[in-house]
């Protein structure tokens, strides 16, 4: 099922108001398997924050399904992280006409280009393709005294400032807004809450585990593994409807909680690629899609499929990156 279009973020987040590395010199890329339907080599994925988070987990995913699928040889998958995912939006922009790179990224990205200040920006940057949609969960550590999202919104209407919530973005980013907007829902002022950052789900979940923050906001997919074995618990989604991956949790509506929020995680390259590079990306990654084995990913995931390319991508990162500066300036978190 493709995405609905729509700009999620306008109207989810409209609620809520009331380091550079440098690039090397980008190669001329060897481009003679565009056409030839042979699989796909030397691409690279960046991931623009530290392993085992969100935008880890989807691009090694994907790296997988185009291996096993005989769609791409060799894809390498490597992290470099800062700055909310800007370090890495600089090195993209630095690397202008590679067409072998492309970075991971998602809504975090975006916000985080206003909130860091960050001289690079996405819309710089060529539009690949809009992978995937992801609902976000509320956690805790097994040993927490909260056992339903009832008993932890009492305690933390209590206590708004003592409770800290985490989450693997920077302020701006998806895992930042939750909480936000979660507060603004629940009757909680937004600037009373203690907010953790963490630079990605691999640093997010320790902190987790070890209680150092009281409960966690992020995509739930980023949880299932800690989930099974018993480590963490899942006291709401942030879907519309269950998720069946997580299929005894209740979701903020159902719980009384009048919010519903959506994740989302897409591919951009370097400036100034050729035609046959684009092409190259797009095919490979359409090719992913559409193969049994994403599904499988899909499903086992619980992401919900919201693949769109080329300018269509385009055109919904644009009003993205729009409407989240539109959001951070009124909230004081951009100029």
């Amino acid at each position: 099922m493709r995405s609905r279009p729509m700009l999620w973020v306008t109207t989810a987040l409209v609620a809520l108001v009331t380091a550079t590395a440098c690039g090397a010199t980008a190669e001329k890329s060897d481009t003679s398997n565009a056409d030839s339907g042979k699989p796909a080599t030397g691409l690279r994925l960046m991931v623009p924050n530290t392993a085992g988070g969100g935008y880890d987990t989807t691009a090694r995913t994907a790296a997988k399904v185009m291996e096993d699928a005989k769609i791409a040889t060799g894809v390498q998958v490597f992290n470099l992280p800062g700055a909310g995912g800007t370090v890495g939006l600089q090195r993209i922009v630095n690397e202008k006409g590679n067409g072998k790179l492309a970075m991971q990224m998602g809504l975090g990205v975006v916000g985080a280009t206003y909130t860091s200040k960050s001289k690079a920006t996405l819309t710089q940057t060529t539009p690949i393709a809009k992978m995937i949609e992801e609902a976000g969960a509320i956690v805790v550590p097994k040993n927490s005294p909260y056992k339903t999202i009832q008993d932890l919104v009492t305690a933390w209407k209590a206590n708004p400032k003592g409770l800290a919530v985490g989450g693997g973005s920077s302020p701006g980013g998806p895992d930042h807004l939750l909480p936000m907007q979660l507060a603004q829902a629940v009757g909680i002022n937004p600037k009373d809450v203690n907010f953790v950052s963490y630079d990605g789900g691999g640093e997010l979940l320790p902190a987790l585990l070890g209680s150092k923050i009281a409960f966690g906001a992020s995509g739930f997919g980023e949880f299932l593994d800690q989930v099974e074995s018993g480590q963490v618990r899942v006291l709401a989604v942030t879907s519309e409807k269950p998720i069946d991956a997580l299929k005894d949790v209740p979701t903020l509506k159902g719980s009384g909680i009048d919010l519903v929020f959506t994740n989302w995680r897409g591919i951009v390259a370097p400036p100034e690629i050729g035609d046959a590079d684009k092409k190259v990306w797009i095919d490979a990654l359409t090719k992913m899609h559409d193969s049994p084995q994403w599904k499988a990913e899909l499903q086992k995931h619980g992401w919900t499929d919201a693949f769109v390319t080329g300018d269509e991508f385009g055109t919904f990162l644009t009003e993205q990156d729009k409407a989240v500066a539109e959001i951070l300036t009124k909230l004081g978190l951009a100029a």
